[in-house]
């Protein structure tokens, strides 16, 4: 057993990766015999359990991640402090849209059935919802895109949510706090994120941005992550999302004990992929990178 068993050395937890009838098997044919469900209790009197892989080492930390956290927190309070908004901004995982098998279970009297493959040939699209979620009002706002899941297809979602709440929540309010992950479509790279945000927001608006992006890695400490997506996954769970429709209904009606509410809209602009924005262009943004760590943390004036 000895180089096929694993543990805690703090615990004292042990499991073994050989199966019961593996094990009643070897014993079988040194003279033992004994069947699967007696080797299984007596591998629980030898303190082995049956164990599953725990996502608990990081492979991204340094000095920087926790120095990002730190600031990204003070400015937050910042904010919060002085009544500005503050959004945490992400693109949930994309879903097909048809009578596909969705995770979870449901009360019925009879199964749903589905299709038995999830070929994308078969789906009706391709949904990519991305949300808002406000943190000081508990508040969600998803946009249901069925094109790509571009820059200009996320800063142009901040906006819808501006023009539908933001701006009737946070009157005369001219500041605003993006927290959002260090990659896709909103990332701390793509220049088309800035450029967008600048055209589209800033200078329509006439508002100040400031982002702060959390470090690689470290999406899951996003508050949209587990304050808006989770629920809204719990709320369609087990149900097929046939169509566009069915999708937006479950996010509408998603809430909880809370407080929280969501609302949703249908985007059915294609937006382009690959567009460049050249260096002339970058050159005439008005961005002031921050002190500490500043490809993380940056603020974009009206021109």
């Amino acid at each position: 057993m000895k180089h096929d068993t694993a543990g805690d050395p703090e615990s004292g937890l042990k499991w073994t990766r050989k199966t019961t009838e593996k094990i009643a098997h070897q014993l079988d044919s040194v003279g033992i015999k004994v069947g699967s469900n007696t080797v299984g209790k007596l591998l629980k009197q030898l303190g082995f359990s049956l164990r599953v892989n725990h996502k608990k080492i990081s492979t991204c930390s340094g000095p920087e991640r926790d120095e990002q956290f730190l600031y990204l927190s003070s400015i937050r309070d910042k904010f919060i402090a002085d009544g500005l908004p503050v959004i945490s901004v992400d693109t949930k995982k994309k879903e097909l849209v048809g009578n596909f098998h969705n995770k979870g279970v449901t009360w019925e009297q009879n199964p749903v059935n589905v299709n038995d493959h999830d070929f994308r040939s078969l789906a009706k699209g391709l949904a990519a919802p991305y949300g808002i979620y406000d943190i000081r009002c508990n508040q969600g706002f998803v946009c249901v895109g069925n094109s790509y899941d571009t820059p200009e297809f996320a800063v142009s979602s901040i906006e819808k949510w501006w023009c539908e709440l933001g701006q009737y929540h946070y009157p005369e309010k001219k500041k605003l706090l993006i927290l959002a992950d260090a990659g896709g479509s909103n990332g701390c790279r793509p220049r088309a994120w800035k450029y967008n945000l600048q055209k589209i927001m800033c200078d329509h608006y006439g508002i100040e941005i400031t982002v702060c992006h959390f470090p690689a890695g470290a999406s899951k400490w996003n508050p949209i992550e587990h304050r808006l997506f989770s629920e809204i996954s719990k709320n369609w769970a087990g149900r097929p999302l046939v169509d566009f429709g069915t999708i937006e209904k479950y996010i509408n009606t998603t809430s909880t004990v809370s407080g929280l509410t969501v609302k949703a809209r249908l985007v059915t602009r294609q937006f382009e992929k690959g567009i460049k924005i050249t260096d002339e262009q970058m050159e005439m943004l008005c961005i002031e990178k921050h002190s500490i760590l500043p490809k993380w943390n940056y603020t974009i004036l009206p021109s």
